[in-house]
């Protein structure tokens, strides 16, 4: 048995699959469960050396023939997440994570020193945002001084993971656009940016070499080896972001598609063979991990809107599904805006989940999780209507993540957004994808010209007996739906950027 590890640290679990790729199918997977350091400040952190220990977890749960059959690795992880790490290797802070609200101070900073956020757009591609990485990086320089003059490298997550495995640092495009400090259109590092985050130091002798995709960045080092049970010297792909490597696990690495991840955020991206730069800045200008771009919109609350719901409701996953199909599309006027931790699209790092309409008649905890759901979709929906003013259209939704899962909100997905939606046989977009990518990397050392597209129209297959249609009927309650959610927004927007407690 020949198998490619793929590795997908995430924000609530670290999950690894082993693809064997002769008989097109998985040989193993497994998971182990992380946490999340939070408080009121909009906190939002992990200990990097959680991500170790989950990985070793993850992977002792897989057979050793198995994990003896790896002949190459790829990493998918979290992005935006800050590792400042020290010359001897160490990580000198907890792990601020995309999902950290607490740096729009740093945000305001950096952008003022650019010039504006149209400025920083013209500059890099994408506007400085609390979730990315550079505001990250200057509140370790503001807050911890002394462990920010011992920083030698700025990691991102997967690089972390690599740097572990093989002892190299590098950084590929994908992942790092979403630091707002590479120029997207170029792929290099923009100064200007580098510059607003520290004006004393040269941070671009901290950022690790730029690789190109489909290259191998080294091999499993004897110490990651015996740490993790793994096959000693075999290769290690670029890796990249959840997303970037969700792209390649759904067959998004050609024009014409979009795929829809219902994950603890929520994303929808395509695509492009050229820069697509949103001026309005609702679309991040992101590089793909396979050579192209890929425009995306982020939400940061998904199924972490849903899952924190369930509670309260004393609903568990099992009865999800039936308890919001005895509600009608629309939630009989019940509308949920889901920003339990802020948000990033719209800008809104401020903002809390409020519910609105509340009846007698909506009254019940399936209405409630239902509009949760269909708020978390409605939210994704803009990013619809923001591609389509960019030009980029689509036939079809590939959906994954873990409310990819339930058949009630695929449902919801169709009708909301008008389009058939599909979902692939492997569920798990991110860690599949880093496998496929691994793969690559492996079969491009005997040749050098093959396309990833030739690895995903071989692997990625779909299920239709899975898939949605839009209803006609659901399809026309929705438009109203969703336009009474997009007015009720606008009217509570101004709430959200006042300081209500003051």
């Amino acid at each position: 048995m020949n198998t490619v590890l793929g590795i997908d640290l995430g924000t609530q679990s670290l999950k690894v699959v082993f693809y064997d790729y002769e008989q097109r199918e998985l040989a193993a997977a497994a998971a182990a469960p992380l946490d999340v350091l939070r408080d009121g400040s909009g906190r939002a952190e992990q200990e990097a050396v959680w991500w170790l220990d989950a990985l070793r977890n993850a992977l002792g749960q897989v057979p050793a023939d198995v994990r003896a059959s790896a002949r190459a690795v790829g990493v998918s992880g979290q992005q935006h997440g800050f590792v400042p790490v020290s010359a001897a290797g160490d990580v000198l802070a907890p792990v601020k994570l995309w999902c950290d609200t607490a740096t729009q101070e740093e945000v305001d900073e950096i952008t003022a020193a650019c010039g504006g956020r149209e400025r920083c757009i013209e500059l890099a591609g994408n506007p400085v945002l609390t979730g990315y990485t550079a505001p990250k990086i200057r509140w370790l320089r503001k807050h911890h001084p002394n462990r920010y003059r011992e920083m030698a490298q700025i990691m991102l997550p997967h690089d972390y993971l690599n740097f572990v495995l093989t002892g190299v640092a590098a950084m590929e495009h994908g992942d790092a656009s979403g630091t707002a400090l590479l120029d997207v259109r170029s792929r290099r590092w923009c100064r200007a940016l580098l510059q607003a985050v520290d004006p004393e130091r040269d941070l671009a002798n901290c950022l690790p070499p730029l690789v190109d995709a489909g290259s191998v960045i080294g091999t499993v080092t004897e110490a990651a080896a015996q740490r993790f049970g793994l096959p000693l010297g075999i290769p290690v792909a670029p890796g990249g972001g959840d997303n970037m490597m969700a792209a390649i696990g759904t067959g998004n690495v050609s024009t014409g598609k979009l795929t829809m991840s219902l994950g603890t955020s929520g994303t929808l991206f395509a695509y492009s063979d050229s820069p697509v730069i949103d001026a309005d800045g609702n679309i991040a200008a992101f590089c793909s991990s396979t050579g192209g771009w890929l425009p995306l919109l982020c939400t940061m609350n998904c199924t972490l809107a849903t899952e924190l719901m369930k509670q309260p409701l004393d609903v568990s996953t099992a009865a999800f599904d039936a308890i919001i199909a005895e509600v009608e599309p629309g939630s009989d006027g019940l509308i949920l805006l889901p920003f339990f931790t802020g948000e990033r699209t719209p800008n809104l790092p401020n903002a809390t989940a409020t519910l609105l309409g509340m009846t007698a008649q909506n009254c019940s905890r399936g209405h409630i999780l239902r509009a949760t759901a269909e708020g978390a979709t409605y939210a994704i929906r803009f990013g619809l209507d923001e591609l389509r003013r960019l030009g980029i259209e689509a036939t079809e939704i590939i959906l994954t993540g873990g409310g990819a899962k339930s058949a009630a909100w695929r449902q919801i997905v169709a009708d909301v957004c008008g389009l058939p939606v599909t979902l692939p046989v492997q569920d798990e977009g991110a860690s599949f994808g880093a496998a496929l990518q691994a793969l690559w990397v492996l079969q491009r050392l005997d040749d050098r010209a093959l396309d990833i597209a030739a690895i995903t129209d071989t692997h990625v297959a779909s299920r239709p007996e899975l898939g949605a249609a839009p209803d006609p009927a659901h399809a026309r309650s929705y438009a109203r739906a969703y336009a009474g959610y997009r007015r009720a927004l606008q009217q509570i927007t101004p709430l959200f950027e006042q300081d209500l407690t003051a």
